[in-house]
């Protein structure tokens, strides 16, 4: 077993404790990241971060974690762009306007982003501009802002798709909202394709990450899997915009 998979592993095993079961999921870490005890104080830690108060187009993850993150969001009236469960079905833009008074809880939730927002294509997404945000749950992230997920590579995926398009970067901030319980307090070596972090919001604290190792680029077109090629409609449209498919 990798050193990867032993951390997640162990972190899961902890993680049950202060989870908050999926409606759909349940408890099952490899399919969900989970809400938990203590994420609106977690979140509380992002929303008081200048990076997110002067953002304007920001990407977030569809982690239940970051419901709350959502949420305030939409309060605030900042458009933002969520990827769809395991972006089967692409990404949705939600923006001012969209979502009625009284329903940002509901529009917060993966079902309520997809009624209320609308489905974008990576091309109107790079018409709009960069990214001047991202936010992501993690199954586990490194007290030097190394990120892994669930183990289906999702957003590693979707950063190799919007560096392609020059929508993040190296100076992109990205943050993270997790529990103290999956934060690895030992520093890890990135694999080619680990998205490190800026930041990292717990109940407890924020972690900011200093001198980090440099993030991929790109899409590893080796490395994606025929059948994640032929359920990803992004990346069947990427290849398109790159003279590929």
């Amino acid at each position: 077993m990798s050193t990867t998979n032993t951390i997640r592993q162990q972190i899961w095993t902890k993680l049950r404790d202060v989870a908050r079961p999926d409606t759909r999921f349940d408890l099952n870490f490899a399919e969900v990241i989970p809400d938990f005890e203590g994420s609106d104080a977690a979140t509380a830690r992002i929303l008081g971060m200048d990076g997110y108060r002067d953002s304007t187009f920001a990407f977030v993850t569809p982690d239940n974690c970051l419901a709350g993150l959502r949420q305030a969001m939409i309060e605030a009236e900042k458009p933002f762009v969520m990827s769809t469960y395991g972006i089967y079905r692409g990404f949705v833009l939600l923006e001012p306007g969209m979502v009625p008074e009284g329903a940002a809880l509901y529009a917060s939730w993966l079902d309520g982003m997809e009624h209320f927002g609308r489905p974008i294509t990576l091309a109107e997404i790079a018409e709009r501009g960069a990214f001047d945000f991202m936010a992501t749950g993690a199954s586990a992230v490194s007290v030097d802002g190394v990120r892994f997920g669930k183990g289906h590579g999702f957003f590693d995926i979707e950063w190799g798709m919007f560096t392609d398009l020059g929508l993040a970067d190296q100076k992109t901030p990205v943050a993270a909202i997790v529990h103290d319980v999956q934060v690895v307090e030992d520093r890890l070596t990135p694999s080619e394709t680990d998205i490190l972090v800026d930041a990292i919001a717990t109940p407890t604290r924020l972690l900011t990450v200093e001198d980090m190792a440099p993030r991929p680029r790109g899409v590893k077109w080796d490395l994606v899997d025929p059948d994640q090629l032929a359920a990803t409609p992004p990346l069947r449209e990427l290849q398109r915009i790159q003279g590929l498919a």
